[in-house]
């Protein structure tokens, strides 16, 4: 796959840590803690990389420069 759908993302849980070994696209990482608040955004994420949030306990994978409408849902969730 070239391109992740701009609407679909990819919940990892538990997770602290991901790498982007292997992709052949930008992902936008969004961080969430054990309550499903948004803790940190990493932001067009290329590949061969590596990120750490040790204050997260899942971190939600999208498109990269897709992560503001995902925020904006997850602000938006009761």
């Amino acid at each position: 796959m070239d391109e992740m759908p701009p609407d679909v993302g990819l919940e990892l849980a538990p997770c602290r840590s991901v790498h982007t070994f292997g992709m052949r696209f930008a992902l936008d990482l969004i961080w969430l803690d054990r309550s499903g608040a948004v803790v940190r955004v990493d932001e067009a994420v290329r590949p061969r990389r590596f990120r750490t949030c040790l204050a997260a306990r899942s971190v939600i994978e999208v498109r990269g420069g897709c992560a503001a409408g995902f925020v904006a849902a997850i602000a938006r969730t009761p």
